[in-house]
Formats: structure tokens, sequence, C-alpha cells
């Protein structure tokens, strides 16, 4: 698999050892930098490794940087890419199965190695489901004026009446999560 890896300064050391990984399984790396602790801008990264994945030049991209949030705001700006920041394997298995997640943020400062190399695997492995998910996945990238109409308007109402599962979704057999 095809993968764009990229840190600012506080992600860069594990972020070499993920190379490293990746390569030794016979993953082919696209390596973004940052290489050392000068301080750098993180949403640079994001964005690169986001835009990489988007497109197609990779087929999934990892993104570190100390906590895993700012970096996956970054990447979650470019068009096409669905970043999760993930702790744990389950919600990495879900970003995966539930939200076709393109893109993973990890934290440096906040998950010990062998936590990491169990997200990547997970990462790595884990389809996704389709289904009524894809068609969720497909109003991610629907917020333009029409939505924030409609978005609005819920605000202004105090809830949303207008959600919908269309007919054919809302046919078939529930699926737990």
């Amino acid at each position: 698999m095809k993968i764009a890896l990229g840190a600012d300064h506080a992600g860069f050391e594990i972020k070499n050892r993920i190379v490293q990984m990746l390569r030794d399984q016979g993953h082919d790396v696209i390596d973004y930098g940052t290489c050392d602790e000068t301080p750098v801008d993180y949403p640079q990264f994001g964005y690169v490794v986001g835009e990489a994945v988007a497109s197609g030049q990779a087929e999934r991209g990892i993104v570190v940087c100390g906590s895993s949030l700012g970096i996956a705001m970054a990447a979650n700006k470019v068009p096409g890419v669905r970043c999760a920041a993930v702790f744990e394997p389950l919600m990495t298995e879900l970003a995966r199965q539930h939200n076709d997640a393109n893109v993973i943020a990890l934290s440096e400062r906040l998950t010990g190695w062998e936590m990491l190399e169990r997200l990547i695997h997970v990462f790595l492995t884990t389809p996704t489901l389709g289904g009524r998910h894809a068609y969720r996945v497909e109003q991610l990238f629907e917020y333009g004026d029409a939505q924030r109409e409609r978005t609005l308007k819920a605000i202004e109402n105090g809830q949303v009446t207008d959600a919908q599962t269309p007919p054919d979704i809302a046919k078939a057999p529930a699926q737990s999560l």
C-alpha cells in the first residue's frame, strides 16, 4: 500500500519509526517530513498528506503531532479527506468501517509505541462497510450553501427535522453501532 506520512516537530521521532516499520512491512512510504525538532507549523503537514491522499498519490495517510488534534483538523480541511484522531483500536476500526477514514492522526505525546503499532495495523487492515455508511460519508462533503441554510434553520427551530434515511437503506437490516 502507498502511504503518505507527515509530522510536525512534536511528532517527527514517532513518524520516523512509523516510516521504518511500514517500509519493513513492504509498504511504499512517502515521507513529507519534518525531520528534526525545529519548530514548524503543523497545518502544512496535515495539508500535504491530505492532498497526497485526496489526489490519489497515496492510498492512505498518517499524520503525527503532539496531541494529534491540530494536525487532524488541518488534514480535514482538504476536500476528500476523512481524518480521524485515534487513540485506541476500536475507534480506529470504527473510523475505517463507518467513516471510511483515509487518514489517521496520531499523538506522539499521549500514545505509546505498542499502541501506535496496533492503531496503524487496524487502520491499514480494516475495510469500510459501505452501505448506509457510504451514504452518510458522502454527506460529509455536502456542506455548502444549501446545507448551511438547512443547518441554520435547524438552529433557529431548536432541532433537526429534515434528517432522512433513503428508503433502500431504511429497508436494510440494522447493524450495530
